[in-house]
């Protein structure tokens, strides 16, 4: 007999989608009840126009950018397909750039969503803790004609960080430039755009707690190009993305851009409740392979695998515990297959087809490591005992 579906929930998939913080929620339904066009020049229109700029400057804040530097998206993949286009960086009139330079773990808006040729893109190898192979990147770089490097802050299937800072040294010396998907370090790590050493740097909402379809696109410095518009319209973000702002999205952005500043020293207890996490996996198994574990991590991501053991397998049962996690990308919803992120690193497939990740975030609680540990124990012992112990 299966075991009862217990009432509470335990959330661990925060790099996929934060919970909605308070804050974000009650500006969000502020701004609902506004009315008026951010484009109307009346009152109500600039009310509306005023919510918008106010929010630039929070999302500004969390970046280290100024509040010009700021264009409003609907969300990450948005924002890294308006910037990586051939002429990033190089203004009207100016030659395009010549290629674009990827590794194979970037998120799949970067490797399917950029606007380069093909025959313009150049892959980058990871080493096999999951960071880019920056001897490689070098000589890359070094080669005749000049380069958009994209390469992801920290990882939304491992949390490994990547050296962005050093990558961007090496490129701006060959004459190029880099964008980075900073959406899952936003709110988690330094995700300063001066510090990373980028060019322009994406963020999302709902990664850190705020509405779902809101992003932004940041820049360096108020004059850097970004190209041709992916949207066009009537001009809207000072002509680099047309269509109305969504006011109500954008306000929630702000209130958890501002819960995450006020929140900055979180990160030391993520990272234990993370390595309690790690503990109770390796109590029940000790033959867990813990990905990218020997390179910087974020303090709330661990994702593993345990030999042998299926993660639609494990995910499943720990869904019906009452556990929800994840085997990877949620943009990849539906298809449990081997991620491309650890083929990158050069893991085995039938390794990687058992890899779950577990996230933490801002309303996590000890209680959540505690029924982890609990239904990853009884669901790992179901799973030993054979399929019958799953039957309904």
């Amino acid at each position: 007999m299966a075991p009862m579906r217990p009432k509470v929930r335990t959330y661990l998939d925060y790099n996929a989608t934060a919970p909605l913080r308070p804050e974000a929620r009650e500006a969000a339904l502020s701004a609902m009840t506004t009315t008026g066009n951010p484009s109307s020049i009346h009152a109500e229109g600039r009310r509306a126009r005023g919510i918008i700029e106010d929010a630039r400057v929070d999302v500004a804040r969390l970046a280290g950018a100024a509040s010009r530097c700021v264009t409003f998206v609907s969300g990450g993949t948005e924002a890294v397909n308006c910037a990586l286009n051939p002429f990033f960086g190089v203004g009207a009139g100016g030659a395009p750039l010549d290629r674009l330079v990827l590794n194979g773990g970037e998120h799949l808006c970067v490797l399917s969503g950029h606007r380069f040729p093909a025959a313009a893109v150049e892959m980058a190898p990871l080493g096999a803790d999951g960071r880019i192979d920056l001897d490689a990147l070098d000589s890359a770089v070094r080669r005749p004609g000049r380069v958009l490097l994209a390469l992801q802050g920290a990882n939304n299937e491992t949390g490994v960080i990547q050296p962005v800072a050093e990558a961007a040294a090496l490129v701006h010396a060959a004459g190029g430039y880099v964008f980075c998907d900073a959406v899952q370090l936003a709110g988690r790590e330094d995700c300063a755009i001066d510090a990373l050493g980028a060019d322009a740097l994406a963020l999302s909402a709902h990664k850190m707690g705020g509405p779902r379809g809101s992003g932004a696109l940041l820049v360096a410095r108020q004059d850097f190009s970004l190209g041709e518009p992916l949207i066009r319209g009537g001009g809207q973000e000072r002509g680099a993305r047309a269509g109305t702002e969504n006011v109500t999205a954008i306000a929630g952005f702000a209130a958890a851009a501002r819960a995450c500043l006020e929140e900055a020293g979180d990160a030391p207890r993520l990272s234990a409740m993370r390595d309690r996490l790690t503990r109770a996996v390796r109590d029940v198994a000790p033959d867990a392979v813990v990905f990218g574990e020997t390179a910087p991590r974020l303090s709330n991501t661990v994702c593993f695998a345990i030999p042998r053991v299926e993660a639609a397998t494990l995910m499943i049962a720990l869904d019906l515990a009452g556990v929800a996690v994840s085997s990877g990308s949620a943009c990849s919803s539906g298809k449990v297959t081997p991620s491309h992120v650890l083929a990158a690193m050069g893991v085995a497939p039938e390794l990687s087809r058992g890899a779950v990740r577990l996230s933490l975030g801002w309303a996590s609680r000890e209680d959540d490591v505690r029924r982890f540990a609990e239904a990853f124990a009884a669901t790992m012992a179901r799973i030993v005992a054979g399929p019958e112990s799953f039957a309904l």
